[in-house]
């Protein structure tokens, strides 16, 4: 028994390691693409767009604020990388050894389930991440995005739903006597005067002190809706569709050769991880172009005011203001990075898990 615990436990770390380390190599690569996709989601309804795609994103960022535009609040979404492919490949693999122990006792442990059962579990993986990573994309795209308001080169003021009247913190700057709603308003929706410093735009720990004086604790978890369909939806159709490819290329290989079939070769590593990419975004791209609005709307709305609107409210004025092309804003160059990022993430789990630490 106690042999058995240690083993699990042994597992559980490698899949740990294993997973938080193909996170951020895939990081690395992907973010200035996920840069340009956050900015193009994230701008607003009823005011001019101020990109006219991927390629002006991409021009007037490197104009205006050079490479480290481009890299602007990487460290949240570095741990965030790290956390949610740790999460995503040791839910995947306990959900699959709840399987079959459940439903298929006859199989060992390196039989393969069907795929029905591999896109389950694969859901499953993503449900559980989906409520660590909101957090940590909220963050992530409050920090990619603040620069926007800055492009003209003088503060600009937005209205944040916070009731403090003091200095926060370096690159937000509150203002006392600014004009407010009227006191009758509820507390969630009054609002003072805020302005963003363009030498200090706020920092991680400066946004996340903002957030938590603004909406307390479940702030955090503003447009977790979005996040849950798309990592449920999505981490089906991405271990759902490595699993699918690896297997028709493993068989193709043994037929062909005759060459054994215990594991995926570094080729099939690389193109089944681009397959999955590429499904996991295209799957349920508008949920997540309606969750980039939520956690950034309170920045850049076009009348500088904060709301509290739910997930489908969202859904339904995006919708109306552009029809169902301002759902998949940015869809493009998310599908461009993700195939590279995704096999780059596959490849390197792999290649760790090969080496059998």
């Amino acid at each position: 028994m106690a042999d058995t615990v240690s083993t699990s436990l042994l597992d559980s770390a490698k899949e740990i390691s294993f997973g938080s380390s193909a996170g951020m190599a895939g990081k690395l690569f992907e973010y200035p693409f996920d840069t340009v996709k956050v900015r193009l989601q994230s701008q607003p309804d009823g005011a001019p767009l101020k990109f006219s795609g991927p390629l002006d994103c991409f021009r007037q960022t490197w104009h205006k604020e050079g490479v480290r535009g481009f890299y602007r609040g990487l460290s949240s979404p570095m741990v965030g990388a790290a956390a949610e492919n740790a999460s995503l490949f040791l839910s995947y693999r306990t959900a699959q050894n709840a399987t079959k122990a459940l439903f298929f006792p006859h199989m060992t442990k390196t039989d393969t389930l069907p795929m029905y059962a591999l896109l389950t579990c694969g859901a499953v993986s993503g449900t559980f991440t989906s409520f660590i990573l909101t957090p940590i994309e909220l963050i992530k795209c409050k920090m990619q995005v603040q620069n926007l308001v800055l492009y003209d080169g003088s503060e600009r003021s937005y209205l944040s739903p916070s009731l403090a009247t003091t200095t926060s913190s370096p690159g937000i700057i509150t203002n006392a006597t600014a004009s407010r709603p009227s006191s009758h308003m509820p507390r969630t929706h009054r609002y003072i005067a805020m302005s963003i410093s363009p030498s200090r735009p706020a920092g991680a720990f400066a946004l996340i002190a903002q957030v938590y004086r603004d909406s307390g604790i479940m702030g955090f978890w503003r447009g977790q809706l979005g996040t849950l369909f798309r990592e449920t939806g999505g981490s089906a159709a991405w271990f759902g569709a490595y699993e699918y490819v690896s297997s028709l290329l493993r068989r193709r290989r043994v037929s062909s050769d005759r060459s054994p079939a215990s594991g995926n070769t570094l080729i099939e590593s690389t193109i089944s991880g681009a397959v999955a990419g590429i499904a996991y975004n295209l799957s349920l791209f508008p949920a997540d172009s309606v969750k980039s609005r939520m956690q950034t709307e309170s920045i850049l709305s076009a009348d500088g005011v904060g709301t509290d609107r739910g997930f489908w409210t969202v859904a339904r004025d995006m919708y109306r203001s552009g029809g169902i092309r301002v759902l998949y804003r940015g869809c493009g160059m998310t599908v461009m990075r993700a195939a590279p990022s995704s096999a780059i993430i596959f490849l390197t789990y792999e290649c760790l898990k090969s080496l059998d630490l």
